[in-house]
């Protein structure tokens, strides 16, 4: 069984993360679940969904109306003595959907404030695939060498960025077209978009 950690930090498209949670648990995989404190608020706003203190992957199971038992693990971002901080322990992919340009910065940085933050830096020091969904626009210049920078050091930036190609006719088509070039990267089957051609 795959071992993920998926990041809602604190941009605009938590519907993302939502999604890629939900098709990677239904994949056979195991999640870790982290939101930063803003992106607890952020997701709160956009999706109604409030992440309690206690009892957050039943919560979040309810909420993806799945199974409650589901491999799942709600991660407080402070704790810091939780395993994916270690290099001895790491999953098998970590994905920042959506990746605001703070947390891009962080990274680019080499910064390991909190949890999450400490968690990309492992994964990339040793070498597992760290995936990056960045929703911002315009980008600055300080943002596009932020996202260079990461690059370079191994992580993959996937932008948010929907496709029209499939005729997505309601919000559910455009969020499983972007959690589906997610999947994509990782190597997961999915049915969640039409493929060119189809």
């Amino acid at each position: 069984m795959k071992d993920y950690l998926v990041v809602v930090s604190g941009a605009s498209g938590s519907a993302y993360g939502l999604r890629l949670v939900e098709q990677l648990l239904t994949s056979g995989g195991s999640v870790s679940f982290i939101a930063t404190e803003a992106g607890r608020e952020v997701m709160e706003y956009e999706t109604g969904f409030a992440l309690p203190a206690s009892g957050g992957a039943d919560a979040l199971l309810r909420f993806l109306e799945l199974s409650g038992r589901l491999p799942l693990r709600v991660v407080d971002p402070a704790d810091r003595f939780d395993r994916v901080a270690s290099g001895t322990n790491t999953p098998d992919a970590m994905i920042v959907c959506p990746a605001s340009m703070g947390f891009v910065a962080s990274v680019a940085a080499g910064m390991a404030d909190d949890l999450p933050e400490r968690a990309a830096d492992v994964m990339l020091k040793q070498r597992r695939p760290l995936i990056l969904v960045p929703r911002e626009t315009p980008l600055s210049l300080i943002h596009l060498r932020n996202l260079t920078a990461v690059t370079e050091a191994g992580a993959v930036v996937v932008p948010a960025m929907p496709a029209f190609y499939q005729k997505p006719t309601t919000l559910d088509d455009i969020v499983n077209f972007v959690a589906g070039k997610v999947l994509d990267v990782l190597g997961v089957e999915h049915s969640l978009y039409p493929r060119w051609g189809e």
